[in-house]
């Protein structure tokens, strides 16, 4: 994730601006998509500028968030890197706590180690799209 650039300088201004942009969750969407089609106008008109949209929006926001995962660390991508090449289909336990590190910083979670395959299958299958896409 990137970090804020200094407020006085204008990489900043075009970071929060994009920042602005991307939609944190569905209230977002919701928001542009009434923008774009004129509704949120007819709103505002019918029923004043404070119609309750902005609470709802974040209400929205909150209960379905786009999760977007964070970019890995030179390291991570070396561990994972190696990880894939192996091609294995076993994962021993210190490679899961390996990439179960990873994971939870990677996504935003606290998961814990399981002994469930299907749950390591999905953590791995995840952390192989991120690492695909650099």
């Amino acid at each position: 994730m990137e970090e804020p650039k200094d407020k006085r300088t204008k990489a900043y201004k075009d970071w929060k601006a994009n920042q602005e942009k991307e939609s944190k969750g569905l209230g977002d969407t919701i928001a542009k998509i009434t923008k774009a089609t004129g509704i949120e106008k007819m709103v505002k008109f019918i029923a004043g500028e404070d119609c309750g949209c902005d609470e709802r929006k974040e209400i929205l926001n909150k209960m379905f968030p786009y999760r977007r995962p964070n970019c890995l660390t030179e390291t991570e991508h070396i561990t994972l890197s190696e990880f894939f090449k192996r091609n294995q289909t076993q994962v021993s336990r210190s490679e899961q706590l390996t990439l179960l590190k990873i994971s939870n910083r990677v996504f935003n979670e606290k998961k814990h180690a399981s002994s469930c395959s299907s749950c390591v299958r999905s953590m791995v299958q995840r952390l192989k799209r991120v690492y695909n896409e650099y």
